[in-house]
């Protein structure tokens, strides 16, 4: 049989479409975006618990997902054109690690991409979510709590110190939560009948600063806030303390880890895990406003008693009994 030139330039024709029918028909990768306020090495291990909530949810990323990472490199002020940028690259899922700033950054970017945020903060009265058990909107995620837990911190320090009548807390300005942080210390120090100082830090120099007045002052001991630009300076904040010799107690473990006093809090890299499991079930069709904003079921206190030796402080039987870990 013959085959004619017209029907053979309409099978040639139909024969170079088949790559590309075939292209249209594969699955394109999904893309969530990622925006932190800090640095990109600050915290490792959150993003790596991320990441491993994420593949819990079946995403693994390079293989099935591309996750577009935004950095705040601690500058507030970045945070509203980072997320606008998340959003005009389309991101299927906005997640929000361990700010705030950035989760209402982001929220303001866009009322129709879901947003899954990380905050230590409360999200209702951040204005992020309607309510915990119906977050409503695009928005849902997972509150550490860890922002209410100063009188708390306080008193394990009073514990620590029962004859100090004069202790210190640092934290952030810039920071939208530290209003109410400073008012719960407060509140939980006048029922002790502790005095109370506030210092304010926002750059190294004055982190410097507040610890050189926390000595003239004579405080027995300092709480440090929970707040993304203290936790992205550890090493620098435990320094100071150590050189000192004044007891402090910190938000998180990884203080403790590093060489920190005292540490309580939720777990940072459990939270993480969270944000990445909550995502992973938006991006399988699951809607924000069905998913209830999760919170800890269980705080951490460590000690490190080695840090205790060093600056001379002697740690009492009922705290190392309330210890979920001491570091030796």
């Amino acid at each position: 049989m013959t085959l004619r030139r017209r029907d053979f330039i309409t099978l040639l024709s139909g024969a170079a479409a088949w790559p590309l029918a075939a292209r249209g028909q594969q699955a394109v990768m999904p893309v969530i975006g990622c925006l932190y306020p800090g640095l990109p090495d600050a915290n490792p291990n959150f993003l790596l618990a991320f990441r491993k909530g994420l593949s819990e949810a079946g995403y693994v990323e390079g293989q099935n997902l591309t996750i577009e990472y935004r950095w705040g490199q601690n500058d507030r002020a970045r945070l509203p054109e980072l997320a606008a940028d998340l959003v005009r690259h389309r991101a299927a899922v906005i997640a929000v690690l361990d700010s705030v700033a950035a989760a209402v950054a982001a929220k303001a970017a866009t009322t129709t991409i879901p947003i899954v945020f990380g905050v230590g903060g409360d999200p209702v009265e951040s204005g992020l979510v309607a309510s915990l058990n119906r977050p409503g909107g695009n928005v849902t995620g997972i509150s550490y709590m860890n922002n209410e837990l100063g009188g708390k911190r306080l008193g394990l320090l009073h514990e620590l110190l029962p004859h100090a009548v004069r202790f210190a807390v640092l934290v952030n300005p810039n920071n939208p939560t530290t209003a109410s942080i400073s008012a719960d210390i407060e509140a939980a120090a006048s029922v002790i009948g502790q005095q109370l100082d506030i210092l304010t830090a926002t750059t190294n120099r004055e982190i410097d600063t507040a610890f050189a007045s926390l000595v003239q002052k004579r405080a027995a001991a300092v709480i440090v806030s929970p707040d993304p630009f203290f936790n992205n300076r550890r090493i620098q904040l435990i320094s100071l303390a150590l050189r000192h010799g004044l007891p402090a107690i910190y938000p998180r473990r990884e203080y403790a880890d590093a060489g920190g006093l005292m540490s309580y809090g939720s777990r940072g890299t459990e939270q993480y895990r969270l944000v990445g499991i909550y995502t992973g079930r938006i991006l399988k069709g699951e809607k924000p406003a069905d998913l209830p904003v999760m919170q800890p079921t269980k705080f951490e206190f460590v000690i490190n008693r080695q840090t205790a030796r060093i600056i001379g402080i002697e740690v009492p039987p009922t705290l190392i009994a309330l210890a979920d870990e001491i570091i030796e």
